[in-house]
Order: structure tokens, then sequence, then C-alpha cells
């Protein structure tokens, strides 16, 4: 018996357009979760930065506490691993970690926001002064023969600074406060 006429699409073409329609909701759900899982995977490419005055970058004692520092950081519990600074990098500088990257460069000027009224903070006999950013924070070093500055996430913990403190304990005599 002939399909009546009721002006109404074909069943056909109804069928059609719904499995269309379950097709790209399909297509489009995949791709959402890929691009989610892609978002989620931490960039490990090399890390740009911009140079920073660092007159004693090549000084002995950045020579001598640049390779001494570890090829992996703890924050919050997780291994930071050492990250490749991309061309040109600057002189004297380390980095772990993606995406906020933990960063350390030695032989940079005097922080000018040391000061004979300055809150410093000790760890492990390493005098920092803690100088904080928008999202970020740096403590430097201030009392060795050369400055050295560690910028960390807010989001970070306190295992990056703990560990560099010791090695900078270890390796870089203390000196007297230079204002």
């Amino acid at each position: 018996m002939p399909e009546e006429q009721t002006g109404a699409p074909p069943r056909r073409m109804i069928v059609l357009a719904a499995v269309l329609a379950v097709a790209l909701a399909a297509a489009v759900a995949v791709l959402s979760l890929v691009n989610r899982s892609a978002q989620d995977q931490p960039d490990n490419g090399p890390l740009a930065l911009v140079t920073v005055p660092a007159p004693q970058a090549d000084s002995p004692e950045c020579a001598t506490l640049v390779p001494a520092l570890p090829a992996q950081l703890t924050s919050n519990g997780k291994t930071l691993d050492h990250r490749e600074i991309a061309e040109p990098a600057p002189p004297a500088t380390v980095a772990w970690g993606a995406p906020d990257a933990i960063v350390l460069r030695c032989g940079i000027d005097r922080p000018a926001e040391l000061t004979p009224t300055a809150q410093l903070r000790v760890v492990s006999g390493v005098q920092w002064l803690p100088v904080e950013g928008d999202g970020t924070s740096t403590w430097y070093v201030v009392d060795r023969n050369v400055y050295v500055g560690l910028t960390v996430p807010d989001s970070a913990g306190t295992g990056p600074l703990q560990t560099i403190s010791d090695v900078v304990a270890a390796k870089l005599p203390a000196v007297p406060l230079r204002f």
C-alpha cells in the first residue's frame, strides 16, 4: 500500500538526518576529549626567557653552583624535571617544570629591594630576600659573593627553596650583606 501524501519528509530522510546528528554529536564529543587531553599535557618544549642583567653569570661562583644543581626538584609532592631553555639561553640560568616553570639565575644584579630594613628569611643558613610578583615570587640569595634569583610560581611549595638553599650552602661561602 503506497504511503499517503501528508507533506512530511519521507521516513528515509528523517532517519538519515537523525543518524547525521548523532554522528556529529559523537565527533564533537571525541574532539573535545582529545583537546582536553592535549591541554592537560604539560608544555615540555624549550622555555623562552627574557635576558636579565647578569654581570657575574660567568663568575667562578656560578660555575660552581650551576653544575651542582639537581636535575629534578620536588614541589608540593610533584617531581619537576630539568627544563631546556630556548636559545638564546641566558647564561647561568636553569629551569625546572612545566607549564609553570621554576627558574634560577646566577650572577644577577643586586636586587633594588635589598635595603638595611628589608625582611630576610633564612633557610639552611642561606639568607633570602623574597619579592612577590604577579603569580610568582622571586627569592634572592643575598649573602654570597654573587646574587642568585629563584623565581617560583605561587602554587609551588617550599621544597624548591629548601633544595636550592642546601646546594647554595654547600657550594658558596657566606659573606656579609652588601647594601
